[in-house]
């Protein structure tokens, strides 16, 4: 649909959300999802693994010279790079998953998501490949869950659809008016929250809490989803590497978490 006055300078909504596409098969996908993300005023795409590599002439092609219009997208090798600097994750799936997590429609997702970036959250849209979706690790890294439900016969979505559909529910959207956590309350960057879990699941196989090989997985993508629901500060997660640190008997904390005895 025509509509693009060229005379504007394409605003990008404030702290609109990140997007990031795991695995995406499809240049054409990509580019329908940049253009879908610059109607809606969402400008920050990353690729983790993108099939065909990146840059993709088919990408630029489709995107209609929204890819032009938007900072460099940017690549990674994993799901929680591409999180790095992010604070609050919702992943879109189709399928139920057995995780406690909260489960949003798009609407409810886009509320709690401005509600979030009004605070100064940095907030990212987590979609999987085409056919296959996201990984229960992939999942397992978000803070909730959110479902698309349309006609059960047929309910599938392209990519750039299922975009579209998040982006433009976040562009009508407004805070929620009460929110938890407190409003003072600051939600730590995402690679602070995978140290953390990383440190603490290394820390359990040392002591031999994964009984079996076979339970390992489904136990670490449980203890994740149990940390990300407390959604915590950096304080909390300092204070979090002090008991590690203290169990352990350790007077100082790993390389890469410093902490004094003040901020456990």
């Amino acid at each position: 649909m025509a509509g693009t006055d060229q005379s504007q300078t394409h605003q990008a909504t404030e702290n609109a959300p990140v997007v990031v596409l795991v695995d995406p098969q499809m240049g054409e996908n990509i580019g329908a999802a940049a253009r879908a993300m610059l109607n809606c005023g969402l400008q920050d795409l990353r690729l983790v693994r993108p099939r065909d590599g990146w840059p993709n002439e088919k990408a630029q092609a489709m995107s209609s010279g929204a890819l032009d219009q938007m900072p460099p997208v940017q690549t990674y090798d994993t799901t929680a790079a591409a999180l790095a600097d992010c604070q609050i994750v919702y992943a879109t799936t189709a399928r139920a998953r057995e995780m406690a997590k909260p489960v949003f429609s798009a609407r409810e997702t886009a509320a709690d998501a401005r509600t979030h970036a009004a605070r100064g959250h940095r907030v990212a849209y987590l979609f999987g490949a085409e056919r296959t979706g996201l990984t229960n690790d992939d999942v397992a890294l978000a803070h909730a869950v959110v479902t698309i439900p349309l006609n059960p016969a047929f309910s599938s979505l392209n990519l750039g659809q299922a975009v579209l559909l998040l982006a433009y529910e976040w562009s009508q959207a407004t805070p929620l008016p009460h929110h938890w956590p407190q409003e003072t309350h600051i939600v730590a960057p995402h690679d602070q929250f995978v140290a953390l879990c990383e440190r603490l699941e290394n820390d359990l196989d040392a002591h031999h809490f994964f009984r079996t090989a076979g339970q390992k997985p489904v136990m670490i993508r449980n203890l994740r989803t149990m940390l990300a629901r407390a959604m915590m500060s950096e304080q909390e997660i300092r204070t979090f590497h002090g008991i590690l640190s203290a169990l352990a008997g350790k007077k100082t904390p790993p390389s890469g978490a410093p902490l004094s005895r003040k901020d456990a």
